[in-house]
This record gives C-alpha cells, sequence and structure tokens, in this order.
C-alpha cells in the first residue's frame, strides 16, 4: 500500500493523502480514505501514472546529439538520417534500442510507441517498460514496398502487441498506406503515421514541387506519378488512417482547423505533439491548442535522438507546462500518460485505477494547492518507482 501528499489517478480528481493498494503488479483499490496502517508513506511528493512515449524511434539512442542543426529543413535532416541509419550495423542498432529502453525507464516511462524497423530485436526485461513496437513501412517503388510490407508482416507475426506504420506520405505509397491499414483492420492492431510535420510536405502532396521534391530526386527514390495526390491530400489521408482500430498522427505540426475538425470526427484517432523536436525544427506554435478545443486527443512523444537531445518524456511535460501557458496543466499531464496508452490500446498503462499496471512516477512536492503543485511539476524532475 502507497501514500503520499498527493495522487494524481487522472482518470479522477487529485487526491491529496489517499492511498493505493497494489498486488502483484496490478492496482486493486484507490482511496481517499484515511491512510490505512502499514502504508509506505512517500511523504512530500505526488505519486503519477507511469509515464506513456507516443512516439519515438529507439533505434537512434547512440546518438549523442541531434542530427544537423536547429532550425534545419526537414527534408535536408531527413536525408542526413537516412545517411546515418546506413552506416549503422545491425548488432550496433540492437545496443541503440536497449540503450533507449533503460533511459527511459529512468525517467519513469512504463509504455512506448517506438517505429521499428524490421528485422530489430528487443531485449527481455521483465521490469522495463513495455513497448507497442511499430513495423516501419516505406517505399515509393513497388519492388521496396512489398519488401518492407513483408518484413513488417513477418515482424506483427512474432509480436501480439505490434502495430504497423507506413512511414509518411512523402515516403510511402498510397497504395501501399492503405495495405498497412487494411492490415491492421484484419489483425486489430494501431496504426502510426507521420503526418502533415512539414509546410514542404504539404507543397509535395499539393503541387508536385518543392524542397521535398529535390530531396527524393537527389537520393534517387523520386518515381514518377506518385506526387501530387490532390488539392486536399490530408483530408484523402485521414480517410484512410480512420479505419484503423487506432490511428497515430505523428507530429501533426501542419495541421489546418479543416483537417482537425476531420480528425475529430474519429475517436479513434490520436495526434502525437513532439514538442522539443517541433522546437528544434523551428516551427510555428503548434495547433495543440487547437487540437484540444476540437475533442481531439493528444498525446506526447520525445521522437528520437536524431532530433532531441534525450528521450526524458518528463522534460516535454515541462516544456509544455514552461513554454505553453495557454494549456491547461492537468491536459498536459493527460498527453503524457492516459492518451498515449489509449492510442497504444494499452488501456491498462497510464492512469492509477483498479486493474492497471503499478508502476508509478514520483516527483517531490510540498504542494499545498494544484497550481503550486503545477509549478512544482515545472521544475523538479521525476522519478520511477
Amino acid at each position: 500500500m502507497l501514500t503520499a501528499r498527493w495522487i494524481l489517478p487522472l482518470v479522477d480528481e487529485p487526491i491529496e493523502g489517499g492511498w493505493i493498494r497494489v498486488d502483484q503488479d496490478r492496482i486493486v483499490e484507490v482511496s481517499r480514505e484515511s491512510v490505512p496502517s502499514g502504508a509506505i508513506d512517500l511523504g512530500d511528493a505526488a505519486i503519477l501514472p507511469g509515464l506513456v512515449n507516443a512516439h519515438t524511434h529507439l533505434e537512434f539512442s547512440d546518438l549523442v546529439q541531434p542530427v544537423g542543426h536547429p532550425g534545419i529543413r526537414l527534408s535536408a535532416w531527413i536525408a542526413m538520417v537516412i545517411d546515418q541509419r546506413r552506416k549503422a550495423a545491425l548488432h550496433d542498432r540492437d545496443d541503440s534500442i536497449e540503450r533507449g529502453i533503460r533511459e527511459s525507464q529512468e525517467s519513469a516511462v512504463t509504455l512506448i510507441g517506438d517505429i521499428a524497423t524490421p528485422p530489430c530485436r528487443y531485449p527481455e526485461c521483465n521490469d522495463g517498460p513495455e513497448i507497442v513496437s511499430f513495423a516501419e513501412v516505406l517505399g515509393l517503388s513497388a519492388t521496396r514496398s512489398v519488401d518492407r510490407m513483408s518484413a513488417a508482416n513477418a515482424h506483427i507475426d512474432a509480436d501480439k502487441n505490434a502495430g504497423i506504420s507506413p512511414h509518411s506520405p512523402y515516403s510511402t505509397t498510397r497504395e501501399t498506406i492503405a495495405a498497412c491499414v487494411d492490415e491492421a483492420v484484419r489483425r486489430h492492431r494501431p496504426v502510426a503515421m507521420h503526418v502533415a510535420e512539414s509546410p514542404d510536405e504539404r507543397e509535395l502532396l499539393i503541387a508536385g514541387s518543392g524542397p521535398f521534391f529535390e530531396s527524393l530526386k537527389a537520393i534517387g527514390v523520386w518515381r514518377e506519378g506518385q506526387f501530387p495526390w490532390g488539392e486536399r491530400p490530408f483530408h484523402d489521408l485521414i480517410e484512410m488512417l480512420r479505419k484503423s482500430p487506432s490511428a497515430l498522427v505523428v507530429h501533426g505540426n501542419d495541421l489546418q482547423d479543416d483537417e482537425i475538425s476531420e480528425i475529430a470526427k474519429h475517436s479513434n484517432m490520436t495526434v502525437v505533439y513532439c514538442p522539443r523536436t517541433h522546437a528544434f525544427f523551428g516551427y510555428p506554435p503548434h495547433p495543440v491548442d487547437r487540437c484540444l478545443a476540437a475533442g481531439v486527443p493528444v498525446a506526447l512523444g520525445t521522437d528520437s535522438r536524431a532530433s532531441n537531445p534525450d528521450l526524458n518524456l518528463w522534460r516535454e511535460v515541462q516544456f509544455l507546462l514552461n513554454h505553453r501557458p495557454d494549456l491547461d496543466p492537468q491536459a498536459v499531464l493527460a498527453m503524457a500518460t492516459i492518451n498515449g496508452a489509449d492510442a497504444l490500446m494499452r488501456r491498462q498503462y497510464g492512469r492509477i485505477a483498479t486493474g492497471c499496471v503499478a508502476r508509478f512516477g514520483t516527483v517531490a512536492t510540498e504542494a499545498k494547492s494544484i497550481e503550486d503543485l503545477s509549478a512544482d511539476f515545472a521544475s523538479r524532475p521525476i522519478t520511477a518507482y
């Protein structure tokens, strides 16, 4: 049994005092009543659900600093990342994945949505974060698409929790995206896709021109007839993704109001916002406020060390608490926990409630009010418990 100054269930109002009863790694009771004798008292601390990193690429966890420089154009950055990936040996990638898992665990992350390049191997770690591994599929040629789809199917066959990830509309054909969604529907698995990352992506899809056109030609993967998509490419994409059991719209930096409204019509769609990666590229303010106002669930991700100095999801929370005062702190916490868990189809994570996984984060606090508590969250580290 655990108690502390504050308990934040996320599915209910914060509890001042109260206690949590745990049995065999599961929460069996949460109470606001007086604390029974024998409880483990964490004292001046807040207990939160373990965090959920809804989007990362663990295979880049060996990088000591982001690729490129702040403000780099996305198309130029992608070319550098491709070069980085080609240089990595398979065993190095496995080591990077393990390193990223350990780093995530240290910041109280208990569930990870990882974009994986099959074949890949995850270490066996009973007390580590659970991983929903999205098999990445990309390619603008028929041969490449078939090869990656075959690898993805083998990956999903081997992992009952795995999802599938058509990489992005600038790197994956419409036919392959549809095939990925069909596979997700057949197997009842989640889909994750990079969508509306930058205005350059929109230009490619609408006009078939711009920096992405030049980049795709330069790296030798441009295929005639794949672009443009038409006047409303993201509406077309949303129409495809909405059929998935759960669709993670990753980044969404350039989503427009009409596209947000379209996403809001589908309760199985979640926008995944990666705040510090968004800041690294120097984009205009993220439409997270408009997403939330429209009723779109938003989850948080770190993205990878290729665009972020670390995989500490709590620092994404703190970034928003310190840089987006327009956002409700409780909504930000939900973005780092319950919303990500729901999007990853793992509802036993991200909340303190009966039947859920008993893994927590704790933050030191002497706060006597929710406002003071939020201020402490903005400046103090989180510890896994």
